[in-house]
Order: structure tokens, then C-alpha cells, then sequence
């Protein structure tokens, strides 16, 4: 059983692949966070900005299989209008219901499948493209991947995770009251250490999920 909390058609708005279309599949319930504002204090990640409580959003609900799930996938992609079919796992944390079996059942309706995870928790084969962002007070497992984004300013400071095994690495400033001061502040960065690229949430900027 998967609870998913929404499956929607929209673009990637963060990272390297940022405009590209996609299938997002939020799952339901993070190991770091229960999503609820009375435990925020308490949270690794106090700064989560994602609504993953429930199932209850677009497209979501409970699927009894993996079957289930990749066909509301494939039917959220819209049909005849060329691009390879793209399925972005999020959450949450999406390695806490992620497994192999819906990896190859999207993968057998030609989708290409990426996960974004908090890297607490190794992927099942098969995954395409892997962004880990770290988060404070937790233990960093996947230290390998396609690209690593941090959300900057934190306590997991960028000099912690440059030399991990990633081709690249994004900084993306906290969202919030002090975000114009946090982008200034991750431009500057970037500036000064030259491995690392700025990711903005341009879903944000440009009004779309």
C-alpha cells in the first residue's frame, strides 16, 4: 500500500533539470519530520516548506500496488505530445515507499524516474536520476548521486559536503521572510567557491506548482 499525497503534471522548477516537464509524485510522511506544526521546533528540518501531511492533494490517495500507482502516473503524462515521459519521486521522504517494483512498472510505461531524497535511506535499482539534500542532524547514507542541492543558509554547512560524490552541487537559498537575504547570501557563495551553482525554486517565482 503507497500513500501519496499528490501526483500532479507540472515543471521541474529546481536544479539541473529545472523547466523540464514532469510527473510529480509526492508521497506521504518524512523520517525527519512528522509535518505537523507543533513538532516544527523539534524537526531536523525546521525549515521544510512542504505540505506531505495526508493524501488528500491532487491525484492522491492510496494505491494497492505498484501496478496502481505507476498507472496514475502514466495517466497524469499528457499523451501524444512528444518528450520522454517524466516521473519526479519527492515527498517527504519518497525512499520510505519507493521500491523496486514501481520503479520498473513506471520504467515499463516509458517513463524516466528521479527521486529527490534527504539521502537518510539507500534507492532501489533502477532510479535515473538521484538529487540528495542533506539535512541537519540526521545521517547522511547516499553520499552519491547525480546532483546534491542544499537548502542554504543551515546548520549542514557547504564545506561539509563538497567532496562528496557528486558531478554537481546547487545551493538553494531558504525560502521565507529573509529569502532575498538568503539568495544574496548563496550568490556571494557561489561567487567565492565555484563548484557550487545557484538553484532558485523558479515554481515560486513563476506562480505554477
Amino acid at each position: 500500500m503507497f500513500s501519496v499525497k499528490e501526483i500532479l503534471y507540472t515543471l521541474q522548477g529546481e536544479g539541473a533539470r529545472a523547466g523540464r516537464p514532469a510527473v510529480f509524485c509526492r508521497f506521504a510522511g518524512c523520517n525527519l519530520w512528522s509535518g505537523r506544526e507543533r513538532d516544527r521546533a523539534a524537526a531536523a528540518c525546521d525549515f521544510c516548506d512542504t505540505d506531505f501531511v495526508g493524501t488528500d492533494g491532487p491525484g492522491g490517495g492510496t494505491f494497492a500496488s505498484a501496478t496502481e500507482l505507476a498507472d496514475a502516473i502514466a495517466r497524469t503524462w499528457p499523451e501524444g505530445h512528444g518528450g520522454t515521459p517524466y516521473v519526479v519521486f519527492t515527498g517527504g521522504e519518497p525512499l520510505l515507499q519507493l521500491d523496486a517494483a514501481t520503479v520498473a512498472a513506471c520504467k515499463s510505461r516509458g517513463f524516466e524516474v528521479a527521486v529527490e531524497t534527504n539521502g537518510t535511506l539507500e534507492p532501489p535499482p533502477g532510479v535515473d536520476w538521484i538529487t540528495v539534500s542533506p539535512k541537519p542532524r540526521s545521517e547522511l547514507r547516499l553520499r552519491t548521486g547525480d546532483e546534491l542541492k542544499l537548502v542554504f543558509p543551515q546548520e549542514v554547512a557547504p564545506e561539509a559536503v563538497a567532496d562528496l560524490d557528486f558531478p554537481l552541487f546547487y545551493l538553494q537559498p531558504l525560502d521565507g521572510p529573509d529569502r532575498e537575504r538568503n539568495t544574496a547570501r548563496a550568490i556571494e557563495y557561489c561567487r567565492r567557491n565555484p563548484r557550487w551553482r545557484l538553484s532558485l525554486q523558479t515554481h515560486k517565482l513563476i506562480g505554477i506548482p
